[in-house]
């Protein structure tokens, strides 16, 4: 029997409808390193500690609860954590203005 070479990790991931769109959309752009995005996911669902220039924090007001980390420049990702049911949520992808305003 083969071994799984997958890393399991220690969080499940969900993707919002929201997020699964805006990936699509960035993808098909090609102007955003997607790599980059998936590194900071990856990051996130293993629980190990975000690196500084990634600016997480916790998002206030309608949004409370959730956090936001800047991918590069005015490139966000916004995620929940369920830490009950042990589950990252991606919530969206996009700039301040696309997501706040």
């Amino acid at each position: 029997m083969a071994n799984n070479k997958r890393v399991k990790l220690p969080y499940q991931t969900k993707h919002t409808k929201s997020f699964s769109k805006a990936w699509e959309r960035y993808n098909k752009a090609g102007r955003h390193d997607m790599n980059a995005v998936s590194a900071a996911m990856w990051l996130i669902a293993s629980r190990n500690p975000l690196p500084a220039y990634y600016f997480d924090h916790a998002l206030t007001g309608e949004y409370s609860g959730y956090r936001e980390l800047h991918i590069g420049g005015d490139y966000l990702l916004v995620y929940y954590v369920d830490e009950a049911s042990r589950t990252v949520a991606f919530s969206d992808l996009g700039t301040h203005a696309e997501l706040f305003e």
